[in-house]
This record gives C-alpha cells, sequence and structure tokens, in this order.
C-alpha cells in the first residue's frame, strides 16, 4: 500500500524540520512549502493527501489558501496555529478544514490528528458496516467517499462525511456532541462544543443548497437525523 503524502506549509523552518521528521518517522512522505503560494503550486502538480496548514504565513495566509483549495478539493486540512483564539478556530472550520491544532503541540498530538484524518478516508471493512448508508432521499457510499442528496452530490470534508454518517447510522437517535466527536475524531480528541456546531451548520448550508433540512438540533442535547426524509 503507497505511503499518504503530507504537504507541510510553515514559514518557520525550525516547525517544518520537526513536522517532517515526525510525519516521516510515523511512515508519510513529507513535501514542504514556506508560504501560501508556494503550497497552492505544490498542491497544484497533485499527489497530495493531506495538508497541514499554518495560518500566519507571507505570500497567501493558510485561510486564503484553505479558501482557493476548497474551491476545487476535498483534500484533508489540519491548520495549525499559535492562535487559540476560539474564533480562529471557528473561521478556519467554517472554512473547510477538517481538524485545528495550537502551537505548541507535541510531535505525538501531530501524529495523532494525522493518523485520525487519514482513517475517516479508508472505508470499513465489508463485514463491518454496509458499503452504502441510505435514508429517503441521502446516500452515503463509504467506499467511494460520496454523500448525495436526491441524487445529487454534496461535496463534504471528511471530519463533515463522518459526523453525517454517524447521525444516518442511527436516524431518530439523538447524539451527543461528544458522541459525534468520538465517532468522527476517535475517542480521547478534545474538541469544543463549538467546533461540533461548525462543523454541522456546515452540512446543513450544503444540504439547504439542495432544498433538503435532514439533521434537527435537539436543545440541551445534542443532534439527531429526522426519521422521515
Amino acid at each position: 500500500m503507497p505511503m499518504s503524502r503530507v504537504l507541510v506549509v510553515d514559514d518557520d523552518g525550525h516547525i517544518r524540520d520537526v513536522m517532517r521528521f515526525t510525519l516521516q518517522q510515523g511512515g508519510y512522505q513529507v513535501v514542504e512549502a514556506k508560504d501560501g503560494a508556494a503550497a497552492v503550486t505544490l498542491f497544484d502538480a497533485g499527489g497530495i493527501d493531506l495538508i497541514v496548514l499554518d495560518i500566519v504565513m507571507p505570500e497567501s495566509d493558510g485561510l486564503e489558501v484553505c479558501r482557493r483549495i476548497r474551491h476545487k478539493s476535498r483534500v484533508p486540512i489540519i491548520f495549525v496555529s499559535s492562535r487559540d483564539e476560539e474564533l480562529d478556530r471557528v473561521l478556519g472550520l467554517e472554512l473547510g478544514a477538517d481538524d485545528y491544532l495550537v502551537k505548541p503541540f507535541s510531535p505525538r498530538e501531530l501524529l495523532a490528528r494525522v493518523k485520525a484524518v487519514l482513517r475517516r478516508l479508508t472505508p470499513p471493512p465489508a463485514e463491518d458496516k454496509p458499503q452504502l448508508q441510505k435514508r429517503g432521499a441521502l446516500e452515503m457510499d463509504l467506499l467511494r467517499h460520496r454523500c448525495t442528496w436526491m441524487g445529487k452530490e454534496v461535496v463534504l470534508t471528511v471530519t463533515e462525511f463522518a459526523l453525517l454518517q454517524s447521525l444516518l447510522a442511527a436516524p431518530g437517535r439523538v447524539f451527543s456532541r461528544g458522541e459525534l466527536v468520538d465517532r468522527a475524531y476517535g475517542n480521547g480528541h478534545v474538541i469544543t462544543e463549538r467546533t461540533v456546531d461548525s462543523h454541522v451548520r456546515r452540512i446543513r448550508q450544503k444540504l439547504a443548497a439542495l432544498g433538503a433540512d435532514p439533521i434537527e438540533t435537539v436543545y440541551g442535547l445534542g443532534y439527531r437525523l429526522k426519521e422521515e426524509l
């Protein structure tokens, strides 16, 4: 099985060195860029499976790079930033990032986040789960990582796909935000409630563009997929 190829983008050479060493030790191929313009050029050359992207950079900051890439690709993106403001986290996720890591972070945490995001791209074994899940007009193909509503594709990030798949697996059941985090990120992942809300809001916006409103908020508890779609 070929190694996943990770694009590391940071204007700090020391941090790039640490991330490169960590990811290579974890079995990944690493490509590096020191600014946003170089990152887009490398991504456009093809073959990138995941991007670790700093927010504060010259020549197009990370937010702008994320915007440009999301116009043409759903490749997983993990933001890294020295800014721990909740607004920054939410903005990054609203732009389509799959995760957000605050500097300074440990090499072990970086590797765990990368593994978790890439794992969500891998379809489950056929004996564990059906590869096609459907409820009414909503259909999710786990093998192809494709979601449709009435036959029209809903373009979701890796994390959005995992969250919606969790809701689709048990229509009518209320999932707390903590349960959704465990299903989408894995046990032990610390994610704020507002982060989950941001992901769900983006899913709803994408479905609403197709005239769909299948997710209900159960105030004080969490979210559920409507039983009748």
